[in-house]
């Protein structure tokens, strides 16, 4: 067995492991479940209201054709009594009448006022400018998802290994395939997992909005998810490599917490940079070529039109740079503390003892 295949086949046993897991199936379901809530609800909810039954009475003047150029349905009545009796017995939803007077019962008929009124004209000085409300949700939401999903299946790398290390079935794996062959199945299999949520969430996403008529959002975000997969591939992947260096250098479960404070920082720092200073194009394009905010900046540029067409090639460019430095980097210190079982291992000595192994 070659090196190739003995990382596809540590690969596909953690993958099995993981989707086996009720509690990452559960997981899953459950960001699903929010991410189509989020997308169609507000558009059902916020949809067009019902055209209101209206009576109109012959004195109320002009009223019938904007009323039906509105879609209500609209039933004309001999006097302003008879279009009162109608609104009161609830045969129509309201009533016009001399003046013209809008009748109702308990609830003013907006709907009915607005095809009434003379709306004056609207000029917009800028038209492309991001909803407020989007300009806000759509950085947290970008930096949300990388974070959050970035924790939940890297965290799992570095316990998988230190639990290894811990009983003692690293030295009995490391005997039947090479260590770069367990540390590339690893961290092969989180990556599978946390882009294959990824492209779960964003085609959800996308029929959500398709499905809640949403059209205008859609225009503007769905360019932003396509550069957010692939900057979120090379980013876990980064992250993944410092995540399997947290768990090597450990020998303990109970340890893992303090090897992984520099991955934990290198996660919230750039989180929270983005999310606070997203407002501020300098610092937020800056954070768009640093690798560990990247991921999120980027695509966030990508949705408000700031970043030019060839910046996220080129930030995607040195994300990827950086991506392969650090899996080579963490390769090394990883066969370099791997079989160390004696305690937590130094960065430094686990890179000048490489063990030579597999």
């Amino acid at each position: 067995m070659n090196t190739r295949q003995a990382a596809l086949l540590v690969a596909a046993r953690e993958i099995q492991i993981k989707i086996r897991d009720r509690a990452f199936l559960i997981s899953t379901a459950l960001f699903l479940l929010i991410a189509a809530a989020a997308t169609i609800l507000p558009g059902l909810l916020s949809g067009d209201d019902k055209p209101t039954t209206v009576a109109v009475s012959s004195a109320s003047g002009n009223v019938v054709a904007p009323l039906t150029d509105a879609g209500h349905e609209v039933r004309t009545v001999a006097d302003d009594a008879a279009a009162e009796q109608a609104v009161r017995d609830g045969d129509v939803g309201a009533a016009v009448v001399a003046g013209p007077t809008v009748l109702a019962l308990d609830d003013t008929p907006d709907d009915v006022v607005r095809a009434l009124s003379t709306a004056p004209p609207v000029q917009l000085l800028d038209p492309d400018a991001i909803n407020p409300v989007a300009a806000f949700l759509v950085p947290f939401i970008f930096a949300f998802v990388f974070f959050l999903t970035s924790q939940a299946f890297g965290m799992p790398i570095a316990q998988s290994i230190t639990e290894e290390k811990q009983t003692r079935i690293v030295e009995i794996l490391v005997a039947a395939v090479p260590v770069r062959a367990l540390l590339a199945g690893k961290v092969i299999a989180g990556c599978v997992l946390a882009l294959g949520q990824i492209v779960l969430l964003s085609l959800v996403t996308v029929v959500g909005l398709q499905f809640s008529g949403n059209t205008e959002l859609l225009s503007l975000i769905a360019p932003a998810i396509g550069w957010f997969l692939p900057f979120f591939l090379f980013g876990f992947l980064l992250l993944a490599a410092m995540w399997a260096v947290a768990g090597a250098v450990v020998a303990r479960q109970e340890d893992i917490a303090s090897s992984s404070m520099p991955v934990q920082m290198a996660l919230m720092v750039p989180f929270f940079a983005v999310v606070f200073l997203n407002d501020n194009p300098a610092i937020l394009k800056i954070l768009s070529y640093v690798p560990f905010s990247a991921p999120m900046a980027m695509p966030l540029r990508a949705f408000t039109g700031d970043a030019a067409a060839w910046e996220p090639i080129v930030s995607l460019a040195l994300l990827a740079v950086a991506a392969v430095a650090f899996v080579l980097a963490g390769a090394r210190i990883y066969e370099g503390s791997l079989l160390r079982t004696n305690g937590r291992v130094g960065l430094a000595t686990a890179w000048r003892s490489r063990e030579n192994v597999g």
